[in-house]
């Protein structure tokens, strides 16, 4: 009871809600709650990170009386940095920059093995204009061609969202005015995101079509242009859900809102890290799967499977974070 106490004093005397000092402590408004109803105690590295926020001891916090705060010196302090209109507008800027480069990187990444499709299904012409040898070299050239600049983009981004990292690791507050501004923009742009979703959902539903046709027609070069009908589509779709849905998340970043409000960003973090590992694990099989058999018109598979597959992780990764927080 004396360390609950001496939380919910500590979190008066500086003047912020239990919202406030969840944001700080990047933990939920139900945790910072149990502290100070002694249900449950903050972990060692929860307590430091208050005795670094309040500026007391953590000897101060862990005795087992009420007594007069041990205050350390202010330079043992946790910063929280402030966002001012200036960096705000900048950091909106900049996400509108990336947003544009990203969807175009992923969207060479979706139509990087249309080539390779082509010029192995051209092999199976009656007069084919290329050796199986060939086509497959051919196809593999010019798809680390089309992957070169998508990694370069995705490079450049990261490099130029470097100085922001902190909005995503770090607690933050809003200067006066950030917020009314944020939402003004997002007012604006509200049409436009709605617009983008239902246009790439749309394509996204239609983008099968193409590949049911190829699938009752015994020529193989013409199913494999209709398969590359399919993830142009499918890449326009995606393109269109990037370039509106990083723009959207800058703004509810900000305003700490919708997935990026503060219950909600562990769930983000363990969404990425799966995201990443998942896709780097399906490229992998792909790559590996196409080498050892040869089979570049079979192996395509591998990627609607994936992405069937990833909707049902990403849905089981939800229930896991939902079932932790309760």
């Amino acid at each position: 009871m004396i360390l609950a106490d001496k939380i919910t004093n500590l979190r008066k005397r500086n003047g912020w809600s239990q919202e406030e000092l969840a944001e700080k402590m990047q933990v939920s408004r139900q945790a910072v709650s149990k502290w100070e109803s002694a249900q449950t105690a903050p972990d060692l590295e929860k307590l430091l990170l208050l005795s670094k926020l309040f500026g007391v001891t953590t000897d101060y916090l862990l005795k087992e009386e009420l007594e007069e705060e041990e205050f350390t010196d202010d330079a043992d302090r946790v910063p929280v940095k402030r966002v001012s209109p200036a960096q705000a507008n900048e950091y909106l800027e900049l996400r509108a920059w990336v947003a544009k480069r990203i969807s175009a990187a992923v969207f060479l990444c979706i139509v990087a093995a249309i080539p390779l499709l082509l010029f192995g299904a051209a092999t199976e012409l009656p007069d084919p204009p290329v050796s199986e040898n060939l086509a497959v070299g051919i196809g593999m050239v010019t798809l680390l061609i089309i992957l070169t600049p998508a990694v370069a983009l995705f490079l450049s981004c990261g490099f130029r969202s470097a100085p922001f990292a902190f909005l995503d690791k770090e607690p933050f507050e809003t200067e006066y005015g950030v917020d009314e501004m944020v939402r003004e923009k997002q007012r604006a742009y509200r049409a436009v995101y709605a617009k983008c979703h239902i246009t790439g959902i749309c394509l996204c539903v239609l983008s099968p079509i193409p590949l049911f046709i190829g699938s009752f027609t015994k020529n193989e070069f013409l199913a494999a242009v209709l398969l590359a009908v399919t993830l142009l589509l499918i890449g326009i779709g995606v393109m269109l859900f990037i370039t509106a849905g990083v723009r959207w998340a800058s703004m509810q970043k900000l305003l700490k809102e919708g997935d990026y409000a503060l219950r909600n960003r562990r769930k983000i973090r363990i969404r990425e890290t799966v995201g990443s590992i998942y896709w780097l694990s399906a490229t992998v099989l792909y790559l590996a799967w196409s080498f050892l058999t040869n089979s570049w018109g079979d192996t395509w598979v591998v990627w609607p499977i994936a992405g069937i597959l990833f909707a049902i992780v990403m849905c089981l990764c939800n229930l896991f974070t939902d079932r932790d927080k309760k």
